[in-house]
Formats: C-alpha cells, sequence, structure tokens
C-alpha cells in the first residue's frame, strides 16, 4: 500500500475573497491512475459541493455561495507544498 502525502492549500474565494487553509492527502506512487485525492479538514466557511477522487473535478462551494473548483490558481501555506 502506498503512503499518503499530505499538504495544506490555500482555498480563496474569487467572488467575496473569503479565505482559509485545506488539509488534504493523496497517494505517494505517481504510477497510480487515481491519486485518491481526499480533502481531511476544510476551512470554516467552506463545504464539499461536489467530492471527487481527483482535485480537479473536486468542487467547493463558499458561504457566500460561490461555487468553484478545488485546484486552480493558490497559494500553498509555507512548507505545504506538494513534493512531486
Amino acid at each position: 500500500m502506498a503512503a499518503r502525502d499530505r499538504y495544506s492549500r490555500k482555498l480563496e474565494c474569487p467572488q467575496c475573497g473569503h479565505s482559509g487553509f485545506a488539509e488534504v492527502s493523496e497517494d505517494d506512487d505517481p504510477r497510480r491512475k487515481d491519486p485518491g485525492f481526499q480533502v481531511d479538514e476544510m476551512p470554516k466557511g467552506f463545504y464539499t459541493e461536489f467530492a471527487a477522487r481527483d482535485p480537479r473535478k473536486y468542487m467547493l462551494r463558499c458561504q457566500c455561495g460561490h461555487k468553484f473548483r478545488f485546484e486552480r490558481k493558490s497559494v500553498y501555506a509555507p512548507g505545504g507544498e506538494p513534493r512531486r
């Protein structure tokens, strides 16, 4: 079984500017077709709209009602960049 990479990613709503850091993890093995993406902890004010095992398909909803994808132009927490 592969180990899990864990990292933090800053979420920022493009509509209202609300932000926070999400704690996420995914499988460490780059040969796997499915990265096994999972949000372990969501910041206050953000909710899962559509969960997916691919960060490009994971949809979030902000407290203001705006929906956006998890993987977009984001800022990582210091030391929170994923290892690739």
